[in-house]
């Protein structure tokens, strides 16, 4: 079956998280994803994780969840030799990811400008903290110090004033959902306009303003800034309960949802006819609420709950979550059968979704650096004696 991305060559030059991501979410669905990284210097993310030993070996689980499918090439883009390689491989391509410091590529030579006249299909992509424009342009950030910058942090606590940032990075694997969303538009746009290429440039920082889009929209139209209110939402039937054991989180949200929580708790007088009503009676209905949910165990009310159609779950751990058989059914993950590979047995998410004419699938094991780097390099019209003299002047590993 073919894949949606096919015969797509993405250069992949990014580092951590967000742009690996992006350019992933393009490598299940079948494009030649390059990741292209400094011999002496490569992705961070390839010595942090959970496993020490796979740190110190470049292949961390904080690289590998986003490093299937990619072949490696490690290139010196500092040295003449190695930008004058990359400027081949772009020559080559079809999309080039990069989240550098704005500015960085121009400075050697490899910017939006001087790429699009070698090769003027190319989608170029740059990810980056604040933009590629404005006065913050070359301010670095990750995740967490979007996180604080945005608001998102503020707003995120149990109402002591103390900010928390979420427990997952989210910003940055939105921005790489962004990226990729981006990408495969103008990829689309190009296919309708002659084949001509274009410049993306995706901005941390404006991601989590999407991400908080309605506290955004609130504050902009009557200025009440959105304070911290831990697990508690506008309407009590929406909202994170103690059982008898652990605690539940409840999501009546609607009209017709809260009536038949009402109902089905016997107590209908606690049923309300306007959205009004609801936030009225805040205080008294948390206090009902708290009372019936603490009669029983939290695994008795997901099922009772969730039997009457009103949205239920008891708080779980991770572990717990992915052994249930849901996630069995569902094509989210992949174990790498890779018994030469120091990966074999590696779990990873693959992709949130699922195509009916374009599976995502996972068919290459994440790669030590530069493990393609001959290969690629002879694909480009290198010869052997070119590229022992591009190792011998460091250029490549």
């Amino acid at each position: 079956m073919s894949k949606a991305y096919d015969g797509i060559r993405v250069i992949d030059t990014t580092h951590v998280l967000a742009g690996p991501f992006a350019s992933y979410q393009m490598a299940v669905l079948g494009a030649e994803v390059i990741k292209v990284e400094a011999p002496n210097d490569p992705d961070q993310a390839r010595m942090q994780g959970s496993d020490r030993s796979l740190n110190d070996c470049g292949l961390g689980t904080a690289f590998m969840t986003q490093a299937s499918n990619k072949k490696a090439l490690a290139l010196d883009l500092k040295t003449p030799e190695g930008c004058e390689a990359m400027k081949r491989l772009i020559a080559t391509a079809d999309v080039l990811v990069e989240n550098y410091r704005p500015g960085a590529f121009d400075e050697l030579g490899l910017g939006f400008d001087e790429m699009s006249k070698l090769n003027p299909k190319l989608i170029y992509c740059s990810i980056s903290a604040f933009g590629s424009t404005g006065p913050r342009r070359e301010q670095t950030a990750y995740d967490n110090v979007i996180q604080a910058f945005s608001g998102m942090m503020a707003m995120t606590g149990h109402g002591d004033g103390r900010p928390l940032k979420s427990g997952a990075p989210v910003v940055d694997y939105a921005t790489g959902t962004t990226a990729a969303y981006a990408i495969s538009t103008a990829l689309f746009q190009r296919e309708r306009n002659g084949g001509k290429g274009q410049f993306v440039d995706v901005s941390m920082l404006d991601v989590a303003f999407i991400l908080s889009s309605s506290h955004l929209t609130g504050f902009m139209w009557n200025g009440k800034h959105p304070e911290q209110k831990g697990n508690t939402f506008p309407f009590a039937t929406i909202g994170c309960y103690q059982a008898s054991d652990v605690p539940l989180m409840i999501a009546a949200s609607n009209i017709i949802q809260q009536r038949r929580l009402w109902t089905a708790l016997g107590r209908e007088d606690m049923i309300k006819t306007d959205n009004n009503q609801r936030l009225d009676a805040h205080a008294e209905e948390t206090d009902v609420l708290t009372k019936i949910i603490g009669t029983m165990t939290a695994d008795y009310w997901e099922d009772f709950l969730q039997k009457r159609r009103i949205p239920a779950a008891r708080i779980r751990r991770m572990e717990e979550a992915l052994c249930d058989s849901q996630v069995a059914s569902r094509p989210v993950l992949h174990q790498h059968d890779a018994p030469d590979s120091k990966v074999d047995g590696l779990t990873v998410p693959v992709a949130a979704f699922s195509l009916s004419e374009s599976p995502c699938e996972i068919n290459l094991p994440p790669q030590l650096v530069g493990a393609q780097t001959t290969e690629i390099l002879a694909e480009l019209g290198y010869g052997s004696e070119e590229i022992e003299t591009m190792r011998s002047a460091g250029a490549i590993n």
